[in-house]
């Protein structure tokens, strides 16, 4: 049997940060997730802009997140590679943001946002234009999600490592889930 660490150690094969940037231009959506009033963790799948460092998400102001959010300000983003075309040269892998959410109700943000958000999700200019007419109502907020953290995965990596070929400059620092816990779990389990 091979050990459980073998198949249990991911933290070390994170995205670069080209890897990165592509990964989060490229997907078309991400989960949004807040925390209820009453601890729940829950989240939404959006569709989202990359920008300047930040996620830019909209919704509705009446929807529960953004009164969670004005609550806790504290909300976390998964990007999979999942949502990104297959040819658009983006990782496979994942990246989790922890961070920050600032609600935006002005026209300067929604003037730059919506037509960036439409032409992501349309290459078709007059589909495009239609969905910004849409977008743009009075009950519309922007959130801006600042990360603060990441938890990042890079699939890629991990295959290289499985067939003997992932160089040690490739390979990232243990978290420590994995440089710490994991072997008190093995040896908690007579593994070690």
């Amino acid at each position: 049997m091979a050990g459980a660490q073998d198949h249990e150690t991911v933290s070390g094969y994170p995205l670069d940060e080209e890897q990165l940037e592509s990964l989060l231009v490229n997907a078309r959506e991400c989960a949004l997730n807040w925390s209820t009033q009453d601890g729940w963790p829950v989240g939404v799948i959006h569709a989202y802009v990359w920008h300047e460092g930040r996620f830019w998400i909209t919704c509705a102001v009446h929807r529960h997140r953004v009164a969670a959010i004005r609550r806790d300000p504290r909300v976390s983003v998964i990007v999979s590679s999942a949502a990104c075309d297959p040819d658009s040269g983006a990782p496979g892998g994942q990246a989790t943001a922890k961070g920050r959410c600032i609600i935006h109700d002005d026209r300067e943000t929604k003037d730059w946002f919506y037509p960036a958000l439409a032409n992501k999700i349309s290459p078709d200019a007059e589909a495009a234009a239609a969905f910004v007419d849409r977008l743009d109502s009075p009950l519309r907020v922007i959130l801006e999600v600042i990360p603060e953290k990441w938890i990042l995965f890079d699939g890629g990596k991990m295959a290289k490592d499985t067939a003997g070929t992932l160089t040690d400059e490739e390979r990232g620092p243990l978290l420590s889930a994995d440089a710490e816990r994991m072997p008190r779990e093995l040896a908690k389990r007579g593994l070690a």
